[in-house]
């Protein structure tokens, strides 16, 4: 039923839509969100397979101030389960294994990289701002050197996206970092300033069952407007000014329509109202990824406690990274990703293969013995930001229309549930 308040249909029940969902609640808006599955979360899905709890999507968020919040206001605090804000990430290069420096301390102390690369490292204020159409393997060597480059700075950006940084522009990838350079005058200084500033990295966190927890506790808190098992088959607009849902139990009409949902879907929804964003959609690259998951005791290894460490690109290994979730919340497993842009032919070996690759790479950089509980294979994982994206600049959807998602704005839970906040805002 229409009332004179602005009402919003919601399609996708992940992260992002749920958020919006909780964040338009509040300001006693009109909203009803709309999801294909049974279970709410999207990408954030948790399981227990052979009494180990798998995290089939994010494996751990930050607890950013907006996280904390969504935390008070569901009750999850007695639920959450944080992570040794002391614990490192690591680096896998030159045959070590060692932690990454985040602090001045820690890149005087790093050997990581050579006394004549820490030169080069420091001379970045001098070097030309970065430029949005250079890739970004191309901006990290110019402004830190090629070591820095392939022993940490590339492993630790690609290894985020799974992606190779020699194909993503800096304007589609590090839109950010251009801003902090610009407001700081060298990403170098930018970095000094945070860590001089006393702030704080928000602690690594899950939650007792997992992270679909805070999902489930959202859907949970606005089941009245929440309709699970309803796929939203197309989008047209409506004969009032109004957007209107096709559903199979019908359609309904709305002032608003937020579209959360992956851009493959999106593009089949929006083609009858908007065929050339339709096509744009299409063309967005994802990197396909495997996700192992492997069974081991690091602590009878004898490895220092870790979030988990990214692959140097010399080393000549197929595995991009692993997530110690066995290290931060006692779990038992760790994930190793594999695949990604750098090696996508990897995906077709067999599950019980790519098992095997995870579990023998996983104990040559650790010493630790694994075995495979599982594996997860997402032929469309996580955004390429690459070449592919300059199609977004030609979406161009009617204005009660939006699009709230990674592929448009950042991955990444945090990032999702800061720009539901700001939509709920601005739609209110």
């Amino acid at each position: 039923m229409r009332t004179d308040e602005q009402s919003v249909g919601i399609v996708g029940g992940g992260i992002t839509g749920l958020a919006l969902a909780h964040y338009l609640d509040r300001r006693d808006a009109d909203f009803t969100l709309f999801e294909a599955a049974p279970d709410p979360g999207g990408v954030v899905r948790s399981e227990r397979v052979d009494g180990y709890l798998l995290e089939w999507g994010p494996q751990r968020v930050r607890r950013t101030d907006r996280i904390d919040g969504l935390i008070q206001d569901l009750g999850l605090e007695s639920e959450v389960r944080t992570a040794d804000p002391d614990l490192p990430i690591c680096v896998y290069a030159d045959g070590e294994l060692r932690p990454a420096p985040f602090s001045v301390e820690e890149f005087g102390a790093t050997d990581l990289l050579s006394a004549e690369t820490k030169r080069t490292v420091l001379a970045e204020p001098f070097t030309d701002p970065a430029d949005p159409e250079e890739s970004a393997a191309e901006m990290f060597t110019r402004k830190f050197g090629a070591e820095t480059y392939r022993n940490l700075l590339g492993p630790l950006f690609g290894g985020i996206y799974g992606s190779d940084p020699a194909e993503m522009p800096v304007g589609h990838a590090l839109s950010g970092l251009v801003k902090l350079e610009a407001r700081h005058g060298s990403l170098l200084k930018a970095a000094i300033h945070r860590t001089a500033g006393g702030r704080d990295t928000p602690p690594a966190i899950s939650f007792d069952d997992g992270l679909q927890r805070l999902p489930e506790a959202l859907a949970e808190a606005h089941a009245e407007n929440v309709r699970l098992e309803t796929p939203v088959t197309g989008v047209r607009e409506g004969d009032d000014g109004t957007v209107t849902l096709e559903t199979p139990d019908g359609s309904e009409s709305f002032d608003r329509v937020v579209l959360t949902t992956p851009a493959d879907l999106t593009a089949d929804l929006v083609a009858g109202l908007a065929p050339d964003s339709a096509d744009a959609l299409r063309e967005l690259n994802y990197n396909p990824l495997a996700m192992v998951y492997l069974r081991t005791d690091l602590d009878a290894a004898g490895v220092d406690p870790a979030l988990g460490y990214q692959v140097g690109f010399d080393e000549g290994l197929r595995t991009l990274g692993v997530s110690w979730n066995a290290s931060m919340f006692d779990r038992g497993v760790c994930t190793a990703f594999l695949g990604g842009m750098h090696d996508p032919g990897i995906l077709d070996e067999s599950e019980e293969r790519m098992g095997e690759i995870a579990a023998a790479e996983f104990e040559e950089v650790t010493g630790a013995e694994a075995a495979v509980v599982a594996v997860n294979v997402l032929r469309r994982g996580f955004p390429a930001y690459d070449t592919s994206w300059d199609a977004v600049e030609r979406i161009d959807l009617p204005e009660n229309v939006r699009l709230a998602t990674n592929y448009t704005a950042r991955m990444g839970v945090p990032s999702r549930i800061r720009e539901a906040e700001s939509l709920a805002d601005e739609i209110q």
